[in-house]
């Protein structure tokens, strides 16, 4: 009983952390993504040239004194800044701005608007979500298992030729994905001319679900190959390393003198204590499929999550900035939050409320 209270005590106090952290985090992106309140000068700057045209435009208005029609545009000014709420000064405005976000409530863009025609910001991050899941998650799972398993067969392999290589090919890792997808553009889109330069999938979209899988799988291949390139082989150096230094450790040496099978010693006294590590890198790397990476969706132009945050940038929607974060900040909140749990139950060295944990 007194367990599950020091267990209950610690979730409620990691949750309260993780509340402020990301609480604090959002309102720093609203701070910048507003450059201060500049951002809100800017519109109230377009908002009277909109309205101050449309109404000098105006043939009905003609006959109008230029004084009266200024009257006028201010009148339209001051009550449209009413309506956006640009009229309050910008600090109350985002605390304003951060409980919406924090309550997901995320509005409409300023600028952006999702295929459907919907300016709905939920409905834009929608809809450039499951693109970057699919991509990053693909890649994730590929590359993890892959440096996982490949880790482990050189950790029995130490010194042979496979294993050089492997070491040898290690610092390819230093350049980032984006370089080597423009390397393979490059080579197997604008050379060779055997794969598409980017996107999804092709215009017009194959008519059967079969044809527009293929089609996608075809338009994978590319950033996957970048992804691989990028961390595949410093992935494997760094599983099979630290498969290694376990693998020395002493009682493995008196399990193997007891005449352990290898495949049950390394499941038993290799893996299972370096299963709180695989599970951190594991949890830490899911967070960054929610996001996808900025340049590498946008030198693809995969029409993910990542590529959306480039265009709102570029367009200083802030709205379309503030959710996209949002979003990544509460599936950080909640990866760590979850990573927490399962330390507590793999680990043994970990106690829940006590001084140490």
């Amino acid at each position: 009983m007194g367990s599950a209270k020091r267990f209950a005590r610690y979730l409620t106090f990691k949750v309260i952390l993780l509340l402020i952290t990301t609480v604090i985090g959002v309102y720093i992106t609203i701070l910048v993504a507003n450059m201060g309140g500049y951002v809100d000068k800017l519109r109230m700057s377009q908002l009277r040239e909109e309205i101050g045209m449309k109404i000098m435009r105006d043939p009905s208005l003609r006959n109008v004194p230029t004084t009266q029609k200024k009257k006028m545009i201010e009148e339209k000014v001051r009550l449209e800044a009413e309506r956006l709420g640009l009229d309050k000064p910008f600090l109350i405005r985002s605390l304003y701005f951060l409980r919406d976000a924090m309550t997901l409530n995320l509005g409409r863009a300023q600028f952006m608007v999702s295929d459907s025609g919907s300016r709905q910001v939920k409905a834009i991050i929608l809809e450039r979500l499951p693109p970057t899941l699919l991509l990053m998650g693909t890649s994730f799972f590929l590359i993890f298992f892959l440096n996982l398993f490949i880790g482990l067969a050189l950790s029995r392999q130490y010194g042979s030729l496979l294993d050089k290589i492997y070491i040898a090919l290690a610092p390819l890792s230093a350049a980032p994905a984006w370089f080597y997808g423009i390397f393979l553009i490059l080579v197997f889109a604008a050379w060779l001319g055997w794969l598409p330069f980017g996107g999804m999938v092709d215009a017009p979209k194959p008519p059967t679900v079969l044809l527009y899988a293929l089609n996608v799988a075809k338009h994978m291949v590319l950033p996957l190959g970048a992804m691989l390139l990028s961390s595949h082989f410093i992935g494997v150096y760094g599983n099979r390393t630290f498969f290694l230094i376990y693998s020395s450790e002493d009682y493995v040496d008196l399990a193997r003198a007891k005449g352990l099978p290898d495949r049950m010693l390394e499941r038993r006294y290799i893996l299972r204590p370096t299963l709180p590590t695989i599970v951190t890198n594991f949890l830490l790397s899911v967070i960054t499929l929610w996001m996808g990476a900025i340049i590498f969706e946008t030198v693809f132009n995969w029409p993910g999550n990542g590529r959306l945050y480039y265009q709102a940038i570029g367009m200083k929607d802030v709205p379309v900035i503030v959710g996209n974060t949002i979003i990544y900040a509460y599936l950080l909140a909640v990866s760590v939050f979850l990573l927490d749990i399962i330390y507590a139950l793999l680990d043994p060295r970990v106690r829940v409320g006590s001084s140490q944990g």
